[in-house]
């Protein structure tokens, strides 16, 4: 949680930092048409690679296998696309290298892994709380009870 409030704060401080860096170095008018430039070529090849993703998947789901890599490739181009979005320097960056087939396959390989390992540790753990807990019940006594009044148990008692 820190962590994500760390990058809210700091994003923005590096965005604007570059941004008067770059626009006091070349001007004000070409910084934006390079913040724009940047945006319509973004969104352009997330459009022709999220396709090519996306048939992909199809393929591979037609053959019975499971899209993992193609579906983590459609996030990382979410992702990408978000960040080519947002107006600044750095974030451009982040983009345009998500946009790199390779490092985009590295990286969507590496969270596939990660999210595989996290789904096996926690599928052990319930695993083993499910068993601990059918243990931990204790012994179970079948049977049948009910409440009487001290009034019907005197009139018991005196027949």
């Amino acid at each position: 949680m820190r962590f994500a409030l760390l990058l809210f704060i700091l994003i923005p401080v590096i965005e604007l930092t570059l941004l008067i860096k770059v626009g006091g170095s070349i001007g004000a008018l070409p910084t934006i048409g390079l913040v724009f430039l940047t945006a319509i070529l973004g969104v352009t090849l997330i459009r022709k690679q999220g396709l090519e993703t996306s048939m992909k998947a199809q393929e591979k789901m037609r053959r019975g296998e499971l899209p993992a890599s193609e579906v983590a490739e459609g996030i990382m181009l979410l992702f990408a696309g978000l960040c080519l979005l947002i107006p600044g320097f750095m974030t451009d960056a982040i983009g345009g290298l998500l946009l790199i087939p390779p490092v985009r396959k590295l990286v969507a390989a590496g969270l596939v892994v990660n999210f595989i390992a996290s789904m096996l540790k926690r599928g052990g753990q319930w695993g083993t709380q499910g068993g601990q807990y059918s243990e931990k019940r204790g012994d179970v006594f079948d049977g049948e009870f009910s409440r009487e009044s001290k009034d019907d148990h005197d009139l018991i008692d005196k027949k």
